[in-house]
């Protein structure tokens, strides 16, 4: 409750936007929110950011800002974890090849696959003015459910890319043709926190999604969770184009996620909190937009050498890399 009396208390103009690449940690079968401590887990993810991720990630470890030494990602204080479900093209003759990740055209050359992360207030283009209250230390969530048979709800895109700027229009499911630049997903999270729980056995129950689709202004958050945090988003880009010529003769769409859904109803989304101190507060607090947050303006930043050059051991002993019969733990 003192988070949330604070929170109110200090309800004062920001004006904050983060875009930030952060490269990959690791592609393995590990899920510390909803399967701890199993290895491996159900299906495979890719995982950015720093390196303190591990299957387990208990919060009675400890602060992950406090406990990573590395990062995957442009903001060297920002030892958070992201990850998603890992995108599969299947073959006509019934084999599977994990599709590659490319950068961002927004961000700097060289940064090895990974993410582009969003921290909003208002939308892709302008800052906003009320307060936003940064996460806990301990804080995690995920959007999305792996069993969803619809769409499950908004703020979960594809996008079917004719090149790296593509941004519309997005598509609840996976593109139905070949994408001239690619495959785009996207994931938002909610922006709206009860303000006294961390986590919560569903890990989403203690948030509450007022999300509209694309990169819109976020609705008003209700009482029950009166606490607005960063709108918190990743985009991944797949390159899916050296697989146009394999496309099924029948048209049907070839693409699957790892856990074997070829409608996309299911993508996911998983978060831990992990930035060092307050500095994701300094940066809400602050007026800079994007890369103009970089660089000490306020937050410290590093070049894609050091991004690329943070990883953590293999847990799991398996190809994910080859022509497979079957995916990974399927």
């Amino acid at each position: 409750m003192k988070w949330l009396s604070l929170s109110l208390a200090l309800a004062v103009p920001s004006q904050a936007a983060l875009r930030f690449g952060c490269s990959t940690l690791t592609i393995q079968r590990l899920d510390p929110l909803v399967e701890p401590g199993k290895v491996p887990s159900a299906h495979l993810h890719q995982i950015v950011g720093g390196n303190a991720f591990n299957a387990s990630m208990d919060p009675a470890d400890g602060d992950l800002g406090d406990k990573g030494t590395c990062t995957t990602c442009t903001f060297s204080e920002d030892f958070s974890n992201y990850w998603t479900a890992v995108m599969f093209f299947k073959h006509p003759n019934g084999t599977y090849k994990r599709v590659p990740i490319m950068q961002n055209t927004a961000l700097p050359n060289g940064i090895n696959g990974g993410m582009t992360i969003y921290y909003t207030q208002q939308d892709f283009s302008s800052n906003g003015n009320q307060k936003i209250t940064a996460f806990k230390p301990g804080f995690r969530m995920t959007v999305g459910t792996p069993t969803a048979t619809s769409k499950y709800g908004p703020g979960l895109k594809f996008v079917c890319l004719q090149n790296k700027g593509t941004r519309f229009p997005e598509l609840d499911d996976f593109p139905t043709k070949p994408c001239p630049g690619g495959i785009m997903t996207v994931h938002h999270f909610p922006a709206c926190w009860d303000g006294k729980n961390l986590d919560s056995p569903d890990h989403q129950s203690h948030m509450y999604n007022t999300v509209k689709d694309a990169f819109q202004n976020s609705g008003p958050c209700p009482a029950s969770h009166p606490v607005r945090v960063p709108q918190v988003a990743y985009e991944t880009l797949w390159d899916t184009t050296q697989f146009n010529s394999m496309w099924p003769t029948d048209g049907s769409q070839p693409f699957t996620l790892s856990y074997g859904d070829n409608k996309g109803y299911g993508t996911h989304a998983d978060y831990v909190f992990g930035w060092k101190g307050d500095s994701l507060q300094r940066a809400m607090d602050s007026s800079c937009m994007f890369q103009a947050c970089e660089n000490g303006n306020p937050l410290k930043s590093q070049g894609v050498t050091q991004m690329n050059a943070c990883t953590v051991q293999k847990t799991v002993d398996e190809d994910i890399d080859g022509w497979l019969t079957s995916l990974p733990g399927m």
